[in-house]
């Protein structure tokens, strides 16, 4: 797929990055895998603990993300006009952060070289989620978490 070059994302813009380039900016969180709940009168978002179901809770990671869209048809193809306009992006999603011209976060894998710097600074869904094959109704799911 070509190779990443040292802080791309710093001097090229979201619509000209490789696709190499592009997938490296997921920190793999999982949070944007994470049901969402939006209050019918006030239009608030909330956030749950129930992962799509094809979400390794463990990983953070897509378990099949090249065929998602099959499992789960909703399942959204981030786009960079989309970085922009999706609101239920989390607020430490490098797509969000980098269409609105902000810096990664220093736990990035991307600034510190390791994968498990996620987890480390706790911005992982890890340890903390359950599928949505075994939640049942996903309001009694609701957390008091900014994603």
């Amino acid at each position: 797929m070509g190779e990443v070059t040292s802080r791309f994302w710093e001097e090229k813009p979201l619509d000209k990055m490789t696709r190499t380039e592009w997938e490296s900016l997921c920190d793999s969180c999982g949070k944007c895998c994470l049901h969402k709940l939006e209050d019918e009168d006030t239009g608030e978002l909330m956030a749950t603990n129930v992962a799509c179901r094809m979400l390794d809770r463990r990983t953070g990671r897509c378990s099949d993300y090249r065929n998602r869209r099959i499992h789960v048809p909703e399942c959204v193809r981030l786009t960079p006009r989309l970085a922009n306009e999706i609101e239920w992006l989390p607020s430490t999603c490098a797509y969000r952060l980098l269409a609105n011209g902000e810096a990664l976060p220093d736990w990035h894998p991307l600034i510190t070289g390791d994968p498990d710097s996620v987890r480390a600074a706790g911005q992982s869904v890890s340890g903390w989620t359950i599928s949505e094959d075994d939640a049942g109704d996903l309001e009694y799911h609701l957390i008091d978490r900014e994603l």
